[in-house]
């Protein structure tokens, strides 16, 4: 007999996680990228010379651990730290030529994984499913005293005619 534990909904959202996880850290290894980095060096992408509390802030991490994702990706030749003129305290990461070309495959990498990860749904059942994770998302954000960072609006074509 299956565990109870295995029917409920937090089960699979955890399990489910993990799995995500796993494929994304196989699809980001083909980049030479570990899971966290991708986001990184999109955010430099979007807006270069961001400032550290900038990137943690934005990442939703503290500080330190934003700090070792960058040491990493120094260490990489993805990125570089650089001292603002005038105050050598506030440091801005900067891209280099091989952050920038390796950022520019991370899109590649992102559609495929919502594409393996969608298999089989068709367009109204993947509309619905993202409108019901954007629900319980809210719930647990509420629920912790944090707007999670949560969009309240529904993508565009994500309205449910039955809801």
């Amino acid at each position: 007999m299956k565990d109870p534990v295995q029917k409920t909904i937090g089960y699979r959202l955890t399990h489910t996680a993990r799995l995500q996880k796993a494929l994304s850290a196989r699809l980001l290894a083909g980049l030479g990228l570990f899971p966290g980095q991708e986001s990184v060096l999109k955010l430099l992408c979007e807006a270069d010379g961001r400032t550290m509390g900038d990137l943690a802030s934005a990442l939703r991490v503290r500080p330190p651990t934003a700090s070792k994702t960058i040491a990493r990706l120094t260490t990489q030749g993805l990125v570089e730290r650089r001292a603002t003129d005038g105050d050598g305290r506030l440091v801005r990461v900067f891209l280099t030529e091989a952050g920038r070309d390796r950022g520019a495959s991370i899109d590649h990498v992102w559609d495929q994984l919502e594409a393996e990860m969608v298999v089989g749904l068709d367009s109204k059942e993947k509309k619905r499913l993202r409108k019901l994770l954007r629900k319980v998302e809210k719930n647990l954000a509420l629920r912790l005293g944090a707007d999670g960072g949560l969009d309240d609006e529904a993508e565009p074509g994500d309205e449910d005619e039955d809801a």
